[in-house]
């Protein structure tokens, strides 16, 4: 069975999923009339400021919480260690591929996001819950919808269980052990200790533990990536242009210090894949978020959520990208290695240990995140009961896969992630004529507001 469901997991994964991806973002896009691009100014400054710090009542949370939230579950070690591999194996020329992905990602998180908070509903305790099963719910409504509400449901609590604990805990206890020489078993403890009070304590712990969590871990690793590259400046003009030639380049070019020979099929394949992967566009996660926030408006939390795809791709992977192209290490390593290596080139042993502790930061919010959006789909599921046993299989699966995830709970949990987008994106182009009418409404209160 798990030879069959690793099977499955690669054929669903494969060019015509990631082509479905990008050809819904890019329909989105034009449907959308290029709004989410139009307005990303107003976006960033609709989620950095103080009145997205607000919520209205004490069971609910804030806009900016909730984007905390979904990036923390978006931002893990895929942002060092996939980024790395994308460039070893798609040459420099991938990281112009990621940014198209992270372009036409926008308007499908901006969709998940409108539609979430369009038809989210209030739970038992007051608060606001939605998120992509009760689109296909209430959005599409009928027996379909219901069996689809269910199905992307089911998968998402399968993600849940696997890429988002036992996969980021692995990630966290190898980190430590590889960094600080600290035991696979105790550093499986410590992570399950770290998570257990902030998912028994729900969605408003997990939300405030994020919105600590989350600026805190960007800023220390953004910093140390601007170091990196401002300490190898005088490569960062002749390691854009190798960039671009990778990126478009018919014939075979060479991957930048290591000589690898790498076409621009191998960039674009590579690039958008860890595009999708990275900011999970079309996957619907960051609609599950979305919907708990205290907004007054379904577009303003959607262009407020549709930052976290910015933020992921746009900033994070694009610095992680560039300090590996300039420190000219690429090719020398593969992984968090690789970075690891690059960030020594100016910071010496001091960067072997900031990626190793951003690795630990970064797997830790996708704990959380995963946390909350599983909690949430198993809730719709059992119509909000036995939330207590599944936040405790959440912390055991924290432990198990700190342990040593086994190979069949991942490949399991990968194939649910392929899943999810499915039922997701048909629910997002059937329903894009109304979050296109939404958006297109929107813009008099942008206008208004751009005039005070």
């Amino acid at each position: 069975m798990t030879g069959l469901a690793a099977w499955a997991g690669q054929w669903l994964w494969g060019s015509g999923t990631l082509a479905l991806l990008m050809g819904t973002g890019v329909f989105l896009t034009v449907r959308l009339r290029f709004l989410p691009w139009r307005n990303l100014g107003y976006a960033l400054s609709s989620a950095l400021g103080r009145k997205a710090r607000r919520r209205a009542a004490p069971e609910e949370v804030s806009p900016f919480s909730a984007l905390m939230t979904a990036l923390g579950a978006t931002v893990g070690t895929g942002n060092i260690v996939g980024v790395a591999t994308a460039l070893t194996a798609g040459g420099p020329g991938a990281l112009v591929w990621m940014e198209l992905a992270a372009l036409v990602g926008m308007s499908t998180t901006f969709t998940e996001c409108l539609l979430s908070v369009r038809w989210r509903q209030r739970g038992r305790d007051g608060a606001f819950t939605g998120g992509p099963m009760y689109v296909m719910r209430r959005g599409l409504g009928g027996r379909p919808g219901r069996i689809l509400g269910a199905a992307f449901a089911l998968f998402a609590v399968g993600v849940s269980l696997g890429m988002g604990s036992a996969a980021q805990a692995s990630a966290m206890t190898q980190a430590a052990g590889a960094a600080f020489g600290i035991p696979t078993w105790i550093c499986a403890l410590a992570a399950a200790a770290l998570v257990l009070p902030a998912v028994l304590g729900g969605r408003r712990s997990v939300a405030a533990v994020s919105t600590l969590v989350v600026p805190a871990m960007l800023g220390v690793y953004l910093a140390a990536s601007a170091a990196v590259i401002l300490g190898n400046l005088a490569h960062l003009p002749e390691s854009l242009g190798l960039i671009l030639r990778c990126a478009f380049s018919p014939r075979a070019a060479a991957g930048g210090a290591a000589g690898c020979a790498v076409t621009a099929l191998d960039a674009l394949r590579y690039g958008v894949s860890r595009g999708v992967f990275s900011n999970e566009a079309g996957l619907g996660s960051a609609g599950i978020c979305a919907a708990s926030a205290a907004s007054d408006s379904p577009v303003r939390q959607a262009y407020i959520g549709m930052t976290g795809v910015f933020f992921d791709t746009t900033v994070v992977c694009t610095a992680t990208a560039l300090a590996i192209c300039c420190s000219g290490v690429l090719g020398q390593a593969d992984g968090a290695a690789l970075t690891i290596l690059a960030f020594q080139t100016v910071l010496g042993p001091l960067g072997g240990a900031l990626v190793a502790f951003s690795v630990l930061l970064f797997a830790f919010s996708s704990i959380l995140g995963w946390a909350y959006q599983g909690e949430q789909a198993f809730a719709y599921l059992t119509g909000g009961r036995w939330l207590l046993p599944y936040r405790c299989v959440f912390v055991l699966s924290v432990f198990c896969g700190g342990a040593g995830a086994p190979e069949a709970v991942l490949i399991w949990s990968d194939l649910c992630n392929a899943l999810m987008c499915l039922p997701n994106l048909t629910s997002l182009l059937l329903l894009s004529g109304t979050a296109a009418w939404e958006a297109q409404r929107f813009q008099s209160v942008i206008r208004s507001e751009g005039n005070r």
